[in-house]
């Protein structure tokens, strides 16, 4: 019984960093996600930030001591965001067309490089990771992340059901389309976040 003991804390050890990297990775896509169903586009905020973040990964991962294969790759994940930057500097005559191929790079980098960017970002700080890693634990990150950000689209997108108009002024965002006034909200009988 003193054999088991040992291998099952290292197998909870084991499970640490997978726990972390799937908290992060949700922390990362419910805010865009959320933003996506409620007002109908991402705000520049949140693309911002990733592109930061997968900005400053970037340049570790160039300097970084592994085989240039896999650094290639990796890098050129972290590039994403800095791809949609620079389209967001060209001067399109907008047409419908144009607004819907940036919206869907947009998209595209937020729903790609975000859970992206945290893993790489993962394995920057556990590099151990990858290899220890098994495939059944991989995918569970990855509907983890993809729940979490269904979820909170679907939030998003339902957000006059549980939310006023003032839950989201208070809280320094705008008004999104829909959203009811709380009075009109409780005649209803729906649940009002009240605050505090």
């Amino acid at each position: 019984m003193t054999d088991t003991v040992p291998a099952e804390s290292d197998s909870r050890r084991r499970d640490i960093p997978l726990a972390v990297i799937s908290v992060g990775m949700a922390i990362v896509v419910w805010w865009p996600a959320f933003t996506l169903g409620a007002w109908g586009e991402l705000f520049f905020d949140s693309l911002l930030t990733l592109w930061v973040a997968s900005t400053a990964a970037f340049v570790f991962v160039l300097f970084e001591r592994r085989p240039v294969g896999r650094r290639l790759v990796r890098a050129f994940v972290l590039l994403l965001p800095s791809v949609w930057l620079v389209f967001s500097f060209i001067d399109f005559t907008t047409t419908d067309l144009v607004t819907f191929i940036a919206s869907a790079i947009a998209l595209l980098v937020v729903l790609v490089a975000s859970p992206l960017t945290v893993w790489v970002l993962a394995r920057i700080m556990w590099p151990d990771f990858g290899e220890s890693s098994t495939p059944r634990q991989r995918w569970l990150i990855v509907g983890v992340v993809v729940g979490v950000a269904a979820a909170a689209f679907l939030l998003g997108l339902n957000q006059e059901h549980f939310l006023t108009c003032a839950d989201f002024i208070i809280s320094g965002n705008s008004e999104p389309p829909g959203c009811v006034a709380a009075d009109e909200q409780s005649a209803t009988g729906r649940v009002v976040l009240a605050p505090v």
